[in-house]
């Protein structure tokens, strides 16, 4: 009987499909992008085990849990592994690479499946993950879009998608757009070891042979670090100069913000919270203008007392070049003026 072969992090590609056997809560924290969920053992199960493990003795926990193994192995067989060819090649890992991965990596090699474990399992894959985010910012030229609140950053960033460029779309991977209003209404931001994985998972498939366009970030968004290595990277690349003149950004941030509109409580919770920073006279006039439906005129206040100042003084410290970047004007904010201003951008030197 042949063992198991072991792949390391390098050749997760090799494989046709990657098997995420540990439990559900520990995959939701973190899992390599586009594995599967197949828990050996549910997050009760897991606890059931480890506690007669610690209690009672390694021997009843081994038989116990070998038991819930068994079980749920053979659910996952007919439910899903059953309909697999011949040919199908999958990649299992569980915590460390032990028994759990093994217990499934065994019985779909047995099958006859080309199976592999990962070898050290997912605590090697984060070894990489963090290791490989110190240096792979390092091989690309970052473009760094730059411009103040409402100027249609993530528009742009998506507009250079569309026209072929490699964009590293940050908000969008932390799930926030990086400001005190940056909540997004239908989106919870995912754990740090997730957005350490998708950002690592998205580095890894740019070419170095072409700009990176990435939006200008600080050091956290929202909740989430973003990589001391990456900002450095970022703060050395070229810049992006965006302007768009204030009527159209009051329209755009409008836009962008409409679920605070619909529910103005939500949006007087988080002025709120600048109390601290411009004092309660001022955010109850805010508030006043949330509770008149003023719109327009929250969002130039907004613009001019907040966003502007701390946008410019935190931009011309990271970026000193952006006062003497050429700006690219954008007057059409429609999805066809953010396309054709993505053109000019890539046809820069």
């Amino acid at each position: 009987m042949k063992p198991v072969p072991l792949a390391n992090v390098a050749q997760l590609a090799e494989f046709d499909e990657i098997i995420d056997v540990r439990s559900p809560g520990e995959f939701a924290q973190d899992h390599i992008p586009g594995a599967l969920n197949f828990p050996v053992l549910e997050d009760a199960e897991r606890e059931r085990v480890g506690t007669i493990y610690k209690q009672v003795s390694a021997f009843d926990a081994k038989k116990i849990g070998a038991a819930l193994v068994s079980r749920n192995i053979a659910r996952h067989i007919e439910n899903y592994f059953v309909s697999k060819p011949r040919g199908w090649k999958p990649l299992i890992y569980c915590w460390r690479g032990g028994n759990r991965s093994g217990s499934l990596a065994h019985i779909l090699k047995q099958i006859g499946f080309d199976t592999a474990q990962l070898d050290g399992g997912y605590k090697a894959y984060r070894r990489t993950v963090m290791d490989e985010l110190d240096s792979l910012p390092g091989r690309f030229d970052f473009r760094v879009v730059c411009g103040p609140t409402g100027s249609g950053k993530s528009r742009l960033l998506q507009a250079l998608m569309e026209s072929g460029a490699q964009v590293l779309d940050l908000e969008g991977l932390a799930a926030h757009r990086g400001s005190v209003l940056g909540n997004l209404p239908d989106a919870s931001q995912p754990p740090q070891k997730m957005f350490d994985s998708q950002l690592w998972w998205a580095l890894q498939h740019f070419n170095p042979a072409r700009p990176v366009y990435v939006e200008a970030e600080s050091k956290k968004i929202g909740l989430l670090r973003v990589p001391d290595a990456l900002l450095a990277r970022m703060r050395k690349g070229g810049c992006v100069r965006v302007e768009v003149a204030t009527p159209l950004r009051v329209v755009l941030l409008k836009e962008e913000y409409a679920h605070f509109l619909a529910n103005p409580a939500t949006l007087k919770e988080k002025l709120d919270c600048l109390a601290g920073l411009y004092g309660h006279e001022i955010i109850a006039r805010w508030n006043a203008l949330v509770e008149q439906g003023a719109w327009d005129e929250l969002v130039l206040a907004l613009l001019e007392r907040h966003y502007d100042p701390a946008y410019g003084k935190s931009t011309l410290k990271n970026y000193p070049h952006y006062a003497d970047t050429t700006p690219i004007v954008v007057e059409d904010i429609s999805p066809a003026g953010f396309l054709a201003a993505a053109q000019r951008i890539r046809e820069q030197p």
